[in-house]
């Protein structure tokens, strides 16, 4: 096991190159302009509220800071650059994407909904109608609990196969994917059922979710597990942010 800076490197670039890509294509689309638009004038009018406004900065430093703690000290040793098939990349995406999520789906439902830490999530369930600001609205706490059971799956799949690493490559995509997807959750959606209807189908089950504390749709990525364990809810429709 070796201390891998190129590869954290490669990572790092890599995510950040192909969010700022995804970015200016996907909003090149004019109703996914318009969706970005709703969004960030819901998202200015929270903002403008100080115990709202100073939640999301702690909750920012404590992402930042469980972050900083795994890029340097940890993913280092379980990230590599040594090339493999494509079916290899797609697979270790998939493995850590739905390994992460079994384990939030039962921190979400029996800590964050069950007595331990309902409190503590109680400060991101006072949203009931979520805009994309909302997906930083959370309690410090439950952000460095969200991020390392993300970033712990990574070390725990690479151990897990015998090979001792991971792709760099699959795991900026991996990363992007449960970046990009927790955000998505909590932005408004309002689009036309062709060809968005999957988009507005996961925005409006994670909606329902936030209709009170007593929901289930506890997934973040997939809603296998709510499926699976009965706990899945039926989408809501919103008609504004």
């Amino acid at each position: 096991m070796e201390y891998n800076w190129q590869a954290i490197l490669f990572f790092l670039v890599t995510l950040v190159g192909l969010t700022k890509l995804g970015s200016a294509i996907a909003f090149r689309v004019p109703a996914f302009a318009r969706m970005r638009d709703l969004n960030r004038e819901a998202d200015r009018i929270k903002l403008r509220r100080k115990p709202f406004r100073e939640a999301v900065k702690r909750n920012n430093l404590a992402g930042l800071g469980v972050n900083v703690a795994f890029y340097i000290a940890v993913l280092p040793f379980f990230l590599s650059l040594d090339p493999r098939p494509v079916w290899r990349h797609a697979a270790e995406i998939f493995a850590v994407l739905m390994v992460y999520d079994f384990f939030y789906y039962l921190t979400h439902r029996f800590l964050f909904h069950g007595r331990p830490l309902r409190r503590i999530h109680a400060l991101h369930h006072q949203v009931h109608h979520p805009t994309y600001i909302d997906a930083l609205y959370v309690h410090p706490v439950e952000t460095a609990i969200g991020l390392t059971l993300f970033l712990g799956t990574i070390p725990l799949i690479a151990v897990s196969i015998g090979g001792g690493s991971l792709s760099a490559f699959s795991m900026a995509i991996a990363t992007l994917l449960f970046t990009q997807l927790n955000q998505i959750n909590h932005t408004f959606i309002d689009l036309p059922r062709f060809p968005f209807r999957s988009l507005d189908r996961i925005t409006s089950i994670h909606a329902a979710h936030h209709a009170d504390m007593n929901r289930g749709n506890f997934a973040t990525l997939t809603m296998l597990y709510d499926r699976m364990f009965g706990t899945l809810e039926e989408p809501i429709s919103r008609s504004t942010p």
